[in-house]
């Protein structure tokens, strides 16, 4: 080349602009536009949960015809089936329908524990939850709890459900 500028150092310096052009992209999408996990008058419920539900069918006695006709390593005495009851949940604010879910219990033989996780955006104030389970063949809510709280904008609720607890948690902080 007549006018002395080599091949290579014109390649650094365009490889410099477009590393500059490629930070700055960078640099405003790191802050423009601005992401708001949530408004500026909006609290948080988060629903989660592990629970087994009942079992379908009691357990009942084999009599010993029955216990003749199976193999050796069959016999027991007592048939107990191992499938459990979905969990049927409801969670209501101020009386109206927040959540709904009929989960199924986990596990090949539907004999695992039903989990729950939803994260729901509610405005702040005052209001009223009411949480209730069924885990029964019959679908009766035997579990129950309300709560009448007043929710900071940015507060989470957590209501979790517990057995040992005797049913439903509510943390709020």
């Amino acid at each position: 080349m007549s006018d002395g500028v080599r091949p290579g150092a014109l390649r650094y310096v365009l490889q410099v602009l477009a590393y500059g052009a490629f930070a700055a992209v960078i640099a405003y999408f790191s802050t423009s536009p601005p992401y708001r996990l949530r408004g500026d008058n909006d609290a948080l419920v988060k629903l989660s949960f592990s629970h087994s539900g009942q079992l379908m069918q009691a357990c009942r006695e084999r009599g010993a015809e029955e216990l003749a006709k199976l193999a050796p390593n069959m016999r027991t005495k007592m048939d107990c089936p191992r499938q459990r009851a979905d969990v049927l949940l409801e969670l209501d604010m101020d009386d109206k329908p927040l959540y709904r879910i009929k989960t199924p219990p986990t596990g090949l033989r539907q004999d695992g524990a039903a989990t729950v996780y939803r994260r729901l955006d509610i405005p702040a104030g005052r209001h009223v939850f009411r949480a209730r389970l069924a885990d029964g063949p019959d679908g009766i809510f035997h579990f129950a709890r309300d709560i009448d709280l007043n929710l900071a904008p940015g507060q989470v609720l957590i209501v979790d459900f517990l057995t040992a607890e005797g049913g439903f948690v509510f943390i709020h902080g």
